[in-house]
């Protein structure tokens, strides 16, 4: 890793991490390297556009969703980033044999 990156991590969905989603959400631009956090899936993000739209509060936002477990991600936002990852290896998945297309 390259640590002269500039890392924001959120360790759990804080209300740091809901500001931040919704700034990114929004259009506004950041100046972080890497973002690591949960992840605002289809679901959590049908809830933070509801609080968005004033249709819930935050604290309704919240009682909705500590009952979804959201995925972990991280997001390589710059060319830098990018080159700290490095191929290890593939494997192919036996599946179906029609074609794709």
């Amino acid at each position: 890793m390259n640590e002269k990156l500039k890392i924001l991590e959120f360790k759990t969905m804080t209300d740091a991490w809901l500001d931040f989603i919704i700034s990114c959400r929004s259009g506004q631009a950041h100046d972080y390297d890497v973002v690591i956090g949960a992840m605002a899936n289809d679901q959590i993000y049908n809830f933070i556009s509801d609080y968005v739209e004033g249709i819930i509060t935050r604290e309704q936002f919240w009682v909705l969703a500590k009952f979804k477990y959201p995925t972990h991600q991280i997001n390589f936002c710059t060319e830098d980033a990018l080159k700290c990852l490095s191929f290890v290896s593939c494997e192919e998945v036996p599946g179906d044999d029609r074609k794709r297309r």
